[in-house]
């Protein structure tokens, strides 16, 4: 780590220090870039590495010094004091199905246990067994499940999210379950107040303990389609400005609505954001993709902290592996890059982790990593760690099996270098 660098990752510790004693973080906004990132088009650049890696992306500086950005981020490069970057991700795996179970669980698979993935465990550990009074669901999906495995592994249905489908970009979010295209508002109430009139069963035996749980069941449910709590998937509750700032595209405004769920007291929120797995023609998509990101995320962090929110929420943006740095030209790739687990990026923010630092390297050409290599395990582990939960407790199973939720930490360790409190973590 260079002079200059070092000095800005020192004034974010005296920043987080003037804010008092540290807290878990409440929530997590996983940002999950569908089919691997590039790493060297983002968040660590290579402009000295010649086109047939950068290919011809120059880097651009950031508001911390000695910290460069991919030049299509330009908005992020504003923002570098609120997140820090791990350049030195590596599991060496590059099948989409098995880097993103590692990346998801910390473990590889196999053995006949499914594990489940980080939002599944936070949705237990803050959900509805642990004082979480929500109406909606203390994992949410926007807009589409991985589908790389079941998330909720051998923890089962309780902690399944809710995989939203639908647009939050379309003129009407159609959040499945809760939003139905064509029926109003009047006429759910109406259908609700002709299912009460038919329920002579349920007026006979009042006082019956499953009747009562089946009327709770209801009207959470009518709260949610009918009620004030539906009303955060509305984003037409957004003043047009703050809508524009995301940016008026799919991933912009999952980032908004991840926002409100949050605000809205959300534990886990997911955004599953398609369109990154570019075997071909990969810097036609990057020039289009990488710029919504870059609005989007800036956004998402800067009213995160307006919001005061950002402390206690943390942010983590990466994909279940890289691209491979050198570039394909030829046929039938024209400029595509492959998956790459041997030597990736993810990006970190908020709850507790500081901003302003780059953790590990990568060499010249961001083909393997020449220091402070980190493991999937230790992301989550640290993810979990800042949210309260130690990675070494057991998780509940139906097997009655010792089961941590996280295998030990790589040979690194957890990112202890990004904790802005270390001295408030449960031993």
């Amino acid at each position: 780590m260079n002079g200059k660098l070092w000095l800005g990752c020192l004034a974010a510790v005296w920043l987080w220090a003037g804010n008092g004693q540290a807290q878990p973080a409440r929530a997590v906004i996983e940002i999950w870039m569908w089919g691997g990132p590039p790493q060297t088009d983002t968040f660590d650049p290579k402009p000295d590495a010649g086109r047939d890696y950068n290919g011809g992306l120059k880097a651009i500086p950031t508001n911390v010094p000695g910290i460069q950005l991919g030049e299509l981020m330009p908005k992020l490069a504003q923002q570098a004091d609120k997140f820090s970057i791990i350049r030195s991700m590596t599991h060496g795996v590059n099948a989409h199905e098995t880097a993103t179970y590692m990346m998801q669980t910390g473990r590889m698979p196999g053995g006949g246990v499914v594990y489940p993935a980080i939002g599944a465990v936070i949705a237990m550990v803050k959900g509805y067994d642990h004082g979480y009074t929500g109406k909606i669901a203390p994992y949410v999906i926007l807009t589409k499940a991985k589908g790389r495995f079941s998330e909720t592994g051998f923890l089962g249905y309780r902690y399944k999210p809710l995989v939203t489908g639908g647009n939050p970009n379309a003129a009407k979010f159609m959040v499945e379950g809760i939003v139905s295209e064509g029926i109003s508002e009047q006429r759910q109430t109406r259908r609700r107040q002709l299912a009460a009139e038919l329920d002579t069963l349920g007026r006979a035996l009042p006082d019956d303990p499953e009747f009562k749980d089946f009327d709770r069941c209801t009207n959470d449910a009518y709260e949610l389609i009918t009620g004030g709590v539906g009303k955060v998937f509305d984003l037409s509750q957004e003043p047009d400005a703050v809508r524009d700032r995301y940016g008026r595209n799919t991933f912009g405004q999952s980032c908004l609505m991840a926002r409100r769920l949050v605000e809205a007291g959300v534990p886990y929120v997911t955004i599953n954001a398609e369109g990154w797995d570019t075997h071909k023609k990969h810097f036609e998509t990057m020039r289009r993709k990488i710029p919504e990101m870059d609005q989007a995320m800036a956004a998402l962090l800067q009213d995160l902290s307006d919001r005061k929110l950002l402390d206690s929420t943390i942010v983590w943006w990466s994909g279940e592996f890289g691209r491979t740095p050198k570039v394909d030209w030829g046929e039938p790739w024209n400029g595509g890059r492959g998956h790459y687990g041997r030597c990736f990026t993810a990006v970190v923010a908020g709850g507790g982790f500081k901003g302003g630092c780059v953790v590990g390297a990568s060499d010249a050409t961001g083909e393997n990593v020449v220091s402070r290599p980190v493991y999937p395990q230790d992301l989550l582990g640290s993810i979990y760690e800042l949210c309260g939960i130690n990675p070494d407790d057991k998780l509940p199973n139906p097997l009655g099996l010792d089961l941590p939720i996280l295998p030990p930490a790589g040979k690194a360790g957890r990112l202890t270098e990004l904790y802005a409190h270390p001295e408030t973590l449960k031993k």
